[in-house]
């Protein structure tokens, strides 16, 4: 699950700029400016390129930019910054408010072949941030604590990142925090974060779990389960609803992202809410094919639950935290025991917890690097079967990634498969990537938002620890 973020439409580079304003992209940086403060929203759209407008055709453009006037208001002033990437033209836009970084790449006709629209964040000058981060253990050696401070020196004061890393079956744990523009080491293992969709693993160890034990077969109907009808009879699988193809969208049409509240948006979306959308507006669009859907594996956590005749909440408990136990995982923040870490805006002022409501199975859980710790270790036990049929291929991607049941599967240039998922909530941004054959795995939970323009830098350092211990 991901925060409510702007926009994003971009393309590959085309043309690039040298850093100094182009007459081009200033006579369109006016334009585009003009036209949104005027509502003026086809002048922008005659801009396009035929890329972007077959990408974002008038109607999502229009709606787009009009649900852009209603969130932020109009654009009150703005600044060249740079050129990001060599093509992109970036500008410092201050609407009415909030305060916005607008990125917009021309063609070689000066047509708008890419727009990107993100949070504004003040540059951090990170000569003045501190390195006290401590070599510990067997693995976070000289290099491994160089690594952790340049990505995470980027970050707001009050980041934390828990870490663990296991080696040849082996678990170390790292506590990072930034606090007072110095990067150190803390103990904090048993410290709380939301995983966001990390937890999608976990409702697919639910399914699988319910599959080994003869109860469910993955090419079963959910309709077959489920008291409430499904709009014209749609069949929906439970292996397509955990690999992302069962053609459902990214989230239910009935839930309305401009009328919700932006810092806790899925709270209101209850089950009354996802029947009366299975009942009215279920509508697949290309099914077979990879669309990734946080309604789909929400709806297969509800589905598990009713056929359990529980809540998700207790199935998560009763087949998979007691069983191993993991004493401070939940999917519910009031029975969260441990201490809990608060998520953070890019500006690193808290923010609130998520409640996924009714789509918890999508991305509701709270856990610790102990416990995923103890997940993992779950994932190299050979006679675990229903760890063992998650990470089984069940579709194709393309020639570097396959997907099983909720993992995702990276097919390196070595031979080896990794498993990973990465998750991401209002406040906070998580990974996991694992190779059971080797038994080498990296868990990272943090309280960076992932709307932070740096918020790939904790994807980035779970995949070079990865590496490095693949490589020895």
């Amino acid at each position: 699950m991901r925060s409510i973020l702007i926009c994003m439409v971009c393309f590959l580079p085309i043309i690039s700029f040298a850093q100094e304003e182009q007459a081009a992209s200033k006579s369109i940086s006016e334009k585009f400016v003009n036209s949104y403060n005027g509502e003026d929203y086809e002048t922008i759209f005659s801009l396009y390129a035929d890329i972007m407008k077959e990408a974002l055709p008038l109607d999502k453009h229009t709606a787009f930019l009009s649900g852009l006037n209603m969130q932020v208001g109009k654009i009150e002033g703005y600044e060249f910054l740079r050129y990001e990437n060599g093509t992109y033209a970036s500008y410092k836009a201050s609407f009415e408010k909030a305060v916005l970084t607008l990125n917009i790449s021309l063609d070689s006709a000066s047509m708008i072949n890419g727009l990107f629209i993100k949070p504004y964040v003040e540059p951090v000058n990170t000569d003045l941030i501190q390195n006290k981060l401590e070599v510990l253990g067997t693995v976070f050696g000289e290099d491994e604590v160089q690594q952790v401070y340049d990505q995470v020196k980027v970050f707001p004061n009050n980041t934390q990142l828990s870490m663990a890393i296991i080696n040849e079956g082996k678990i170390e744990y790292y506590g990072v925090l930034k606090d007072q523009d110095v990067v150190q080491t803390i103990r904090n293992s048993n410290s709380v974060f939301e995983i966001g969709s990390i937890s999608k693993v976990f409702t697919a160890t639910l399914l699988a779990d319910l599959v080994e034990e003869g109860k469910i077969s993955l090419d079963d109907n959910i309709g077959s389960y489920l008291d409430t009808p499904i709009k014209d009879e749609t069949t929906l699988l439970f292996r397509d609803l955990s690999n992302h193809s069962s053609g459902l969208p990214r989230l239910p049409s009935n839930l309305d992202l401009e009328k919700v509240d932006p810092f806790n948006p899925y709270k209101a979306y209850d089950e009354d809410a996802l029947k009366t959308y299975l009942k009215n507006s279920v509508a697949l669009s290309g099914k077979g094919n990879y669309q990734y859907s946080n309604l789909a594996v929400g709806l297969l956590g509800y589905t598990l639950a009713k056929i359990e005749q529980t809540s998700y909440e207790d199935l998560l408990s009763d087949r998979i935290f007691s069983e191993l136990k993991m004493t401070n995982s939940t999917s519910r923040l009031e029975k969260v025991e441990g201490e809990l870490v608060k998520g953070l805006n890019i500006e690193g002022n808290e923010v609130s917890n998520w409640d996924l409501a009714i789509l918890a199975g999508a991305g509701g859980i709270l856990s610790t690097t102990e416990d995923l710790g103890k997940f993992m270790e779950a994932q190299f036990n050979k006679d675990n079967k229903a760890q063992a049929l998650t990470r089984v291929k069940t579709l194709t991607l393309n020639e570097n990634m396959d997907l099983g049941l909720g993992w995702h599967i990276i097919n390196t240039e070595a031979g080896s498969k990794w498993h990973f998922h990465n998750g991401a909530t209002g406040g906070y941004s998580s990974i996991m990537v694992t190779n059971v054959d080797t038994q080498n795995g990296v868990i990272i939970l943090s309280n960076v938002a992932p709307d932070h323009p740096n918020a790939k830098n904790v994807e980035t350092l779970c995949f070079e620890l990865m590496e490095q211990m693949e490589k020895e």
